[in-house]
């Protein structure tokens, strides 16, 4: 099986997929006619785990049959098994081909004499109900079982009946009244009344279905006064208002009515519980009324546990529109000051309050009211929330339980947030923490450090009268190698990389190197190189992977760590670049490429079938190209200095005798406007590497469109000094100062590029026509400039955080990928295209796919056959589709025309399209090959044609030699 499971994830060829599942399905199926009962149920379970590595339709329907037989002759026990696998592959049910004939075997069994069976059954078609949901005998079954006197069958039909009605308009208006009448008979137990109940949650279908469910659930509240009943009710109200959307603000206010009179704490926790989900799914309808009476019942409640759930509400509302409504003065009424408000007071009392839970919401809310709201009088709050993040930072920072920790990470969620959008608060919050990080625990550092490492990846904070501290901390870590100190290790290090954004000094070098060989083991090292390729401190990053070379035991890591050394060892050859120091600047860019092009042979040499590495090769092979296009725009503008200006340049070809000193511009103009192309190009290059690049975080991705900006600026300088200074625009170039920044590099490139633009464009209105001199001054420096960057290695070079995948299938296909399929040439291709979309451990982390594009295409190979005068439109194919895929798995058809006699080349090339709409080229590509043969007509009338020509030749030859 495992040799199997590699071969379909690694070949793309359909054919020997489809004979790899065949193959295992055949082996389940011999489990599945043992006569032993045991083996019989390990085939069965055996089965959710074949659906996964074979996806596809072919393998799910003919496996779905033979469970359909299994459920039909065994007995309870499999049938139980059989219901298991149905649930826990509900995603592939709507790739059965035959619902008719599945349906068909296991509804024989709702005929059996035995409850059990029949309670089975019910479940059975409960689960199917998504591809079945209007089959009338279902529907039947399900109303008659309602009215069984064995409870488990009863059980079983509530179960299926919540199914179908949450499936199907139908269903949900005929079995509503039938479950009215059962909830408000007298005859129904108290048990069964609070099974029937959540039923009625599915009633959304339409208003009038919506209207009757709710005051049916109005009178229930009222007539069922007790605990369990007032619960269910409640719960099921809110779902119904959740999913018909009209009623939610009445649902709010009757929530809100039970929270402050009902006297039961469970009732009031179950209001809370409901609250919250209104309130993270619809914050928008909470009015300025309902906020208010929640905080009166939060102001007046004795009760801990219940100040704190409520809190929890208030402060998801506070993140969201909904504090704006709240602090938005009524019409008619005078504006109040913000320390009026319940709310602000209730987050101020809360605040050191000696429940974690309650003080670390009271500062959400606090901080959340600080960063939206921008008015003058709700200013003095931010210091509140300042002190209050400070108190609670203290108090977590010594404790080691989950509890404390989980209130740390909120309160250093709340601490990012405030100095993002305050910035001048920033000061005093990074020294809160840097007094606090020497006495806190090693759990509560390590998210410390993380928080002190965001905010200054956001606002240059950290002086470097800071990082004296820092260091003294990291010489204090122990020598104990456990888990926390190692991560505590790594932490600190990102905190002294970033605040040391330029060069590390040799003291900080050496205190780093000599706690790592003291406490560390190879992983810890690692990561901290890597941490500082991604803050660009490549000097420190080559000596520590240049230490753990001889540490791994593959080739492949070998390899791996050997690029990453020799990239390092490029990029800080290029941090000695100095401004107008041109014949310098090409040694650093030449010695540079010669490391980075030991690096990619290493890099390829590390790459496997299971991981390609093709973003850091084509991130790295770019990278070169862009050195190489540096060096020779350097080279290409030294060269100016020998071309005399335009006004002279005959006068001195006259006298020198050389005519080609007349070609000088012109020569020049041709180079230049090479370079421009060779810019654009890598720009479209760099635009390539980031649609392909799905799976990549933010960072990484702003990284890759800083490159591309890059030769944007350069091709759009050459154009603006050299090649047209008159017709080129400066509009479309200006950078948006206003824009948040997320990195130091990016802050960097960013002020780079205004400097390089505000200079073309100075050098271009005062200076027109620009002389060749200060071109190609302003030209290398803009260069230089660039290169003296430090390239920041992201974390999707070293790291994959979210996976995702595509797998075509094909059919037709042939058995043999080298083989054609033979069509006739009158004749349409029908191509069908099914795919599955794969994903790893943690699916849309950063994006989605929304919809999958198919593009295909044919190309004729070979002809075969007479030429003929065909319509250019009949003799390719050329189409493209959009599918959205319904529990990962997507399906269409493509109608092909093959008109000319010969063999074509089919090609299905897929690509993404994300929630935001746009199109990332993920691949895969797949080919098939076409023979279009002639048909059985055309050949009979060419071959009668060709065989009636002959004799007619041979009578004019008689003639012709009968005269002589």
């Amino acid at each position: 099986m495992a040799a199997n499971a590699k071969s379909f994830l690694s070949d793309a060829g359909y054919g020997e997929q489809e004979l790899d599942a065949n193959s295992a399905l055949m082996e389940l199926d011999k489990g599945l006619r043992s006569g032993k009962l045991g083996e019989q149920c390990e085939a069965v379970v055996r089965f959710p785990r074949l659906f996964q590595k074979y996806p596809f339709p072919i393998l799910i329907n003919s496996a779905f049959l033979k469970l359909a037989d299994v459920f039909r002759v065994g007995n309870n026990f499999l049938r139980l098994c059989v219901l298991k696998v149905t649930q826990q592959s509900e995603k592939h049910l709507e790739k059965i081909l035959n619902v008719d004939e599945f349906v068909k075997r296991v509804f024989s069994v709702i005929h059996s004499n035995d409850p059990v069976a029949r309670a089975i059954t019910l479940r059975m078609l409960g689960s199917m109900a998504s591809i079945i949901p209007e089959r009338k005998n279902a529907h039947h079954s399900i109303r008659q079982s309602l009215d069984s006197h064995d409870n488990v069958e009863v059980e079983a039909a509530i179960f299926a009946a919540a199914n179908f009605s949450a499936q199907s308009k139908d269903f949900a208006a005929g079995i509503c009244n039938k479950i009215s009448e059962m909830i408000q008979g007298l005859a129904t137990p108290v048990d069964l009344k609070l099974k029937l109940i959540p039923i009625l949650q599915h009633m959304h279908h339409d208003a009038s279905l919506a209207s009757s469910s709710r005051q049916l659930l109005q009178q229930l509240v009222t007539s069922y006064p007790s605990t369990k009943m007032v619960i269910v009710t409640l719960h099921t109200f809110t779902l119904l208002a959740a999913s018909s959307l009209v009623d939610i603000p009445k649902q709010i206010q009757l929530l809100l009515q039970y929270l402050k009179n009902d006297p039961r704490k469970a009732v009031k926790r179950l209001a809370i519980q409901d609250l919250k989900l209104l309130a993270n799914k619809t914050p928008h309808t909470w009015s300025r009324e309902n906020i208010q009476a929640l905080c009166e019942c939060a102001l007046h409640t004795p009760y801990d546990s219940l100040k704190l759930g409520m809190l929890s509400v208030l402060s998801t509302l506070s993140g969201t529109i909904a504090i704006k409504q709240y602090f938005s003065s009524a019409p008619g009424t005078a504006a109040t000051t913000a320390r009026s408000f319940d709310l602000v007071k209730l987050a101020q009392e809360c605040c050191y309050h000696n429940n974690r839970g309650i003080a670390a919401h009271g500062v959400k809310i606090l901080t959340n009211i600080s960063a939206s709201c921008q008015e003058k009088d709700l200013l003095p709050l931010e210091q509140d929330a300042v002190f209050g993040l400070e108190a609670l930072l203290v108090i977590s920072s010594q404790d080691d339980s989950p509890g404390a920790q989980a209130t740390l990470k909120i309160t250093l969620t709340c601490m990012v947030k405030l100095v993002k959008c305050r910035p001048h608060l920033s000061q005093s919050v990074v020294e809160s923490l840097l007094t606090q990080l020497h006495s806190a625990q090693d759990a509560a550092r390590i998210l410390m450090c993380h928080c002190l490492a965001a905010i200054a990846m956001q606002l240059p904070v950290l002086a470097d009268g800071m990082l004296g501290d820092l260091m003294d901390l990291y010489k204090l870590i122990g020598r104990s190698a456990t888990d926390k100190k190692q991560e505590l290790l790594v932490s600190l290090a990102t905190v002294i990389f970033v605040s040391s954004q330029k060069v590390l000094s040799s003291e900080v070098k050496t205190v780093i190197k000599q706690q790592l060989e003291n406490a560390s083991n190879g992983w810890t090292a690692y990561r901290i190189a890597r941490q500082a390729s991604r803050m660009g401190n490549h000097d420190m990053a080559r000596e520590l992977y240049q230490s753990l070379l001889t540490q791994v035991a593959s080739e492949h890591f070998y390899f791996w760590l050997n690029s990453l050394k020799e990239f390092s060892h490029a990029e800080q050859c290029l941090t000695g670049l100095q401004e107008d120091n041109y014949s310098s600047a090409l040694s650093c860019i030449a010695e540079a490429l010669k490391s980075y092009h030991k690096g990619i042979a290493s890099l390829t040499a590390a790459s496997t079938p299971l991981n390609p590495l093709s973003f850091q090769c084509g991130f790295v092979k770019l990278r070169i190209d862009l050195l190489q296009a540096f060096s020779q725009l350097i080279c290409t503008c030294n060269s100016l200095k020998t071309s005399p200006p335009p006004a002279i340049a005959t006068t001195i070809a006259m006298t020198s005798g050389n005519d080609l000193q007349r070609c000088g511009r012109i020569s020049n103009q041709a180079r230049m406007k090479h370079s421009m192309e060779e810019f654009r190009n890598l720009a479209t290059r760099y635009g390539d590497l980031y649609q392909s690049s799905f799976d990549a975080d933010s960072a990484t991705l702003r990284n890759v469109e800083l490159q591309q900006q890059s030769c944007l600026l350069i091709s759009h300088a050459i154009e603006a000094l050299i090649l047209d200074p008159e017709s080129v625009s400066f509009q479309e170039y200006s950078s948006n100062g206003t824009a948040h920044v997320e990195s130091e590099y990016e802050r960097r490139m960013m002020s780079v590029f205004n400097h390089v633009l505000e200079e073309v464009e100075s050098l271009n209105r005062k200076y027109a026509p620009v002389s060749y001199l200060a071109s190609k001054t302003c030209l290398s420096n803009a260069v230089i400039a660039l290169l003296k960057v430090p390239l920041s290695f992201q974390r999707y070079f070293f790291q994959k955080l979210q996976s995702t995948s595509i797998k075509l299938a094909l059919s037709p296909s042939p058995r043999n990928p080298a083989e054609p399929i033979a069509v006739q040439n009158n004749q349409q291709l029908a191509l069908k295209v099914e795919g599955v979309v794969q994903h790893g451990s943690k699916p849309g982390l950063f994006r989605k796919i929304q919809s999958v594009c198919l593009n295909v295409s044919s190309v004729l190979q070979s002809k075969c056959g007479q030429d003929y005068k065909i319509p250019i439109d009949n003799m390719t194919n050329e189409m493209e589709q959009r599918v959205e895929p319904h529990n990962d798995y997507f399906s269409t058809q493509f109608l092909l025309n093959f008109v000319i006699l010969g063999t074509h080349n089919i090609t299905v090339e897929s690509s993404v399209i994300d929630s935001n709409g746009i199109v990332w080229k993920t691949g895969p590509k797949t080919t098939i090959f076409v023979k279009s043969l002639e048909d059985p007509y055309s050949q009979q009338v060419r071959l009668q044609q060709q065989q009636g020509q002959p004799p007619s030749q041979q009578q004019q030859q008689r003639t012709a030699y009968s005269r002589f």
